[in-house]
């Protein structure tokens, strides 16, 4: 019999701290730097959105493709949920920062710049806020009917709730695709409204999907090592460090033809995003966010040994976890800032937003039977084997 998950006082008290840490070193950034505090909080927000988001994905990709091996994992991607709700929240708080962090927020500025002008249409402050509105009401209203779904699922069992699930699943990630696109275009590269990439929306979903399936995966190993999930073979290693292994190959693959298709090309209003983050200092993380993201995972998880290993699996994830901060600081910060800085305050906002996110990830895995005991393809899931 699995034993639920137990979140301790404890491990509360950790949370609690680290979200105090944040919300002290959030105060020292408005004071010291505003500008600079703004974009840690949108930086921040966006990095944790992106991995709620990157795993309701996985999750109902795992119902679209009726996957029996992952099923007795749903309560994982079912807790990072939350977060959506709470990311809204602050994305509107950081309205109030709009001036500070999106040049096209600045009327003297539109009126004598004629790039800024013809895409006014798009972007001015109240179409960007009933964007906003819709993006958040479009992820909260969808993941919230599927953990409705679940939990009726969890009472009566059978194929029904399942089906239902299934639906709202090809329902989400048709508007995922849309919405989420949309929402790193607002957020993320408005921030340098003067350059622009078609490939930009889908490197930033590859990399949502792919770093929240890593967290996924490093949770699994984490609970698995204090005695849940018992089950688990090397068959259901295998199968998480492939999906880590293939998507760094994709991520890999949409960050080299961006950068690639943009230096061939040889267009100013391209090549300057370029230009401005292979400068010194910022080069140093523009080879890292490569060597990190695509490099280290692939080459350690080539070999099936390694890949079925839990404790290098975590090695991999604990890299991605930094590289995704990386890729996220590199397209923030050179157009909100300008400055190379790396402060205590950038790492004292990142461990608030994770004491956040892990409390409410653990809140939410201690309110359920971890193990999804009337779910139609459990018996599958716990008796996963290789093929």
């Amino acid at each position: 019999m699995e034993k639920k998950y137990s979140f301790s006082k404890s491990f509360k008290i950790v949370c609690i701290a680290l979200m105090a840490i944040g919300v002290i070193s959030i105060a020292i950034g408005f004071i010291s730097s505003p500008e600079k505090a703004w974009a840690d909080l949108l930086l921040n927000n966006y990095y944790f959105l992106s991995l709620a988001i990157g795993a309701s994905f996985f999750m109902a990709l795992q119902y679209i493709t009726q996957s029996g091996w992952s099923a007795a994992f749903k309560r994982i991607s079912e807790s990072f949920i939350p977060y959506i709700p709470v990311a809204a929240i602050i994305m509107f708080v950081l309205l109030f920062g709009t001036k500070s962090l999106y040049h096209w927020t600045h009327h003297e500025i539109i009126a004598t710049d004629p790039i800024l002008a013809h895409k006014e249409p798009y972007l001015n402050l109240p179409f960007f806020i009933i964007r906003m509105i819709f993006y958040f009401a479009v992820w909260i209203v969808l993941t919230q009917l599927l953990l409705k779904y679940s939990k009726k699922e969890d009472l009566e069992g059978g194929m029904t709730y399942f089906k239902k699930s299934e639906f709202v699943s090809k329902v989400y990630i048709f508007s995922l695709a849309l919405t989420f696109s949309l929402a790193s275009f607002d957020w993320i590269m408005s921030l340098e409204p003067h350059w622009y990439s078609t490939i930009f929306s889908l490197k930033n979903f590859i990399a949502a999907f792919f770093h929240g399936a890593a967290i996924i995966t490093l949770i699994i190993i984490i609970l698995h090592s204090y005695g849940y999930f018992p089950f688990i073979t090397n068959a259901h290693w295998a199968d998480l460090s492939k999906y880590i292994f293939i998507l760094s190959i994709v991520w890999g693959y949409f960050w080299f033809a961006e950068y690639l298709l943009i230096w061939y090309a040889n267009i100013p209003e391209e090549t300057i995003y370029f230009v401005k983050r292979l400068a010194f200092p910022w080069k140093i993380l523009f080879y890292g966010n490569i060597a990190i993201n695509w490099l280290v995972p692939f080459v350690v998880l080539l070999s099936n040994y390694f890949a079925r290993r839990k404790s290098i699996l975590a090695f991999v994830i604990v890299f991605l976890i930094i590289g995704q901060w990386i890729d996220l600081y590199l397209q923030i910060m050179p157009g909100a800032v300008g400055k190379f800085k790396i402060g205590i305050t950038d790492i004292g906002t990142f461990l608030g937003f994770t004491g956040l996110f892990i409390y409410l990830i653990a809140s939410s895995l201690s309110k359920r039977d971890l193990t999804p005991k009337n779910h139609p393809y459990l018996e599958e899931s716990l008796h996963h084997s290789m093929h």
